[in-house]
């Protein structure tokens, strides 16, 4: 893959449904690439990198530490996807880590581009923040139907599970 953010991928992204072919390139220009071998860290729980990433190609597996201290799996990233909004928007420290699974290719937006493009262009910076919210509310909403239908399954077993 190139070492300059393809601004196709970044419109067909999660955070650039609604950029057309313009704003995709404009936001593609401010987006760093970065080229990941099998099994290569991208970020880890609790650094304080706040970089906002966009899978472009291939699989990133995020794990997160479990009360033990133990790495469990959280979720498989498919092309397309991004990760770090939570550490991108609120400045915080990172909930998971992020590996990649086989050969990948990740874009990445530091806060520090992104607020360049306020003054320049708004309206992009405004779409991109309302995707970025899209993205959030998903996850929260899968994460509350989970916690249904488990305390529905705990609930009909009377904890016997």
């Amino acid at each position: 893959m190139s070492t300059v953010a393809d601004h196709k991928i970044v419109r067909n992204s999660t955070v650039g449904t609604e950029l057309t072919e313009d704003k995709a390139k404009l936001l593609a220009a401010k987006l760093g690439v970065r080229q990941l071998k099998n099994g290569e860290l991208l970020v880890k729980e609790g650094e304080a990198d706040q970089t906002l990433f966009i899978l472009a190609a291939g699989k990133l597996a995020v794990t997160s530490k479990d009360a033990e201290g133990v790495e469990q799996a959280v979720y498989t990233m498919k092309e397309g996807e991004c990760a770090g909004t939570r550490a991108f928007v609120e400045r915080s420290p990172r909930k998971a880590t992020l590996r990649s699974l086989g050969d990948s290719t990740v874009y990445t937006l530091t806060p520090a581009d992104f607020e360049a493009l306020l003054d320049v262009e708004p309206r992009l910076a405004f779409m991109v923040m309302r995707a970025l919210f899209r993205v959030t509310h998903a996850n929260l909403s899968r994460m509350n139907q989970e916690t249904r239908e488990l305390a529905n399954y705990i609930t009909k077993t009377q904890g016997r599970y």
